[in-house]
Order: structure tokens, then C-alpha cells, then sequence
């Protein structure tokens, strides 16, 4: 059974690309470290497949029928389908104002180990106050750019700081989320007490899940992170949100 669920975890999660993507397009527009999008992924994966196990221990517990448990998890599902819709169509939303608000631009250039960096800045400095580019490159490396003081001139939304809501936002989807291959074969070992079975069950899916999502998202990341978009740097976000917005809309009305 452990190896089942080791097959259903790693098929689950290749079949669905809203277990990874929105962590490879958020990366990249938001140049995030590989560790920072690493963690952010764990995160996610451990909160999707924990739901799930809660869930199941829960309706085991009370007595629920499977019927009854696996109208829980679609329940879930659309809520989840439809958060990340909805996700997907504010951060397209906030990318287009941020590429086209008023008196803010950016250069964006390649470095050596091929990490794309983009520095924005002000052409029109206050009264009294010179305008400059500032390029700070902070000690940590280009990606660690939540460790850097933003100098004069630089554009302080470039900053990556852990209080975003975007991590927060995609932890909660991730939660709505249910393992719906997973479900049915731990509720069966739960309800009849086999608990040993039922942990191996639950261990095995969350790993070749949490493999797989880390795996898809560090390929991606490596080849991403040294192509370059030019003038369309600038609308990253946007591009992130839209294919966000196209995973929701497979989830929702196709399916996914």
C-alpha cells in the first residue's frame, strides 16, 4: 500500500499543474531565492496533503460515511478551484497597475550566474531631491533582495518581504485544496482502526507529493530564472497572474 501511494501522490501531482505552478511563475516575477520558493512550496504541499489526513481522522472519528466524506473534499475542492481562480485574476490585475503606474520604470539586466535582476527607480525626484539609479546589489546575492535597504530612487516594491499576503493567499488555497486520490484508501484503514496502515498511507502520498512539486519547481526555476524578458520584464507579474488565472479556469470548469 505504501507503494500505491507513492504512485497516486507522484501521479496526482503531475497531473495537476496548480500543485506548481503558481510557485514557478510567482518566483520568477517576484525573483525570489530558490530557497525562499523551496520553502514556500513545503509549506503549501505539507498544508494540502495535512488537510486531507485531518479531514479523514476527523470523519473516521465521528463515524462519517465515505459518501459523506468525499462530498466534504468536493465542497473543498471548488472553493479551492475558485480561490485560485480569483487569485489568479487579482495578481494579473495588481501586475498590470504595477507595470503601468505613473513615474516608475526599471532596467533589467543579466547577471553572470544568469539571475535576472531588474532595478526600478524614479525619472521625476522631488523638489530639492537629485535623481538617481541606484543599483544596489546586497551582499546576500541579486535573488536576496528582502535582505537589501532600498537606496534613493529605488522602487521599494522590489523588495521581498515575508508580510506579503501573496504566501499567505497561497497557503490557504493550497489548504482548500483536497487530495482526492488519498482519501478514500486512508478513510477505509482509518475507519476499520488499521492506524499503521493508514499512517504509511498518509506518509507515503505527502512525500511523493512534496517530491514531486519541490522537483517540477526547481527544474522550472533553474531554466527560468536565466531567460530573460526584455521590455516585458516589466509585466512578469501580469504574465504570472495570467497563467494562474488559466490554471483556475481548468480547474473549475475542465476539471484539472
Amino acid at each position: 500500500m505504501f507503494t500505491t501511494a507513492l504512485a497516486l501522490g507522484l501521479t496526482h501531482t503531475l497531473l495537476g499543474p496548480d500543485h506548481y505552478l503558481p510557485f514557478i511563475v510567482i518566483g520568477r516575477a517576484r525573483r525570489w531565492s530558490l530557497a525562499r520558493t523551496s520553502l514556500l512550496t513545503f509549506v503549501c504541499g505539507l498544508g494540502h496533503v495535512g488537510s486531507s489526513v485531518v479531514l479523514g481522522l476527523v470523519g473516521a472519528a465521528a463515524g462519517a460515511a465515505l459518501g459523506d466524506l468525499q462530498g466534504w473534499e468536493e465542497t473543498r475542492g471548488g472553493l479551492a478551484a475558485w480561490s485560485l481562480l480569483l487569485f489568479g485574476v487579482g495578481y494579473t490585475l495588481w501586475g498590470l497597475w504595477r507595470a503601468f503606474r505613473p513615474g516608475s520604470h526599471g532596467h533589467t539586466h543579466l547577471h553572470a550566474d544568469g539571475t535576472v535582476h531588474r532595478h526600478g527607480h524614479q525619472h521625476e525626484a522631488p523638489a530639492g531631491h537629485p535623481t538617481i539609479h541606484a543599483h544596489p546589489h546586497p551582499a546576500t546575492g541579486p535573488d536576496e533582495t528582502a535582505a537589501a535597504t532600498p537606496a534613493c530612487g529605488v522602487d521599494a516594491g522590489e523588495v521581498v518581504s515575508w508580510k506579503q499576503l501573496t504566501p499567505w493567499l497561497l497557503f490557504l488555497i493550497f489548504v482548500l485544496g483536497p487530495c482526492e486520490p488519498l482519501i478514500p484508501l486512508f478513510f477505509a484503514d482509518a475507519a476499520r482502526g488499521e492506524w499503521g496502515d493508514a499512517l504509511g498511507l498518509a506518509v507515503g502520498y505527502g512525500l511523493a507529493t512534496l517530491f514531486t512539486m519541490h522537483l517540477l519547481v526547481l527544474l522550472c526555476w533553474l531554466g527560468l530564472r536565466r531567460l530573460p524578458l526584455g521590455p516585458l520584464e516589466r509585466f512578469s507579474p501580469a504574465l504570472a497572474g495570467v497563467i494562474i488565472l488559466v490554471a483556475g479556469v481548468g480547474m473549475v470548469f475542465f476539471g484539472w
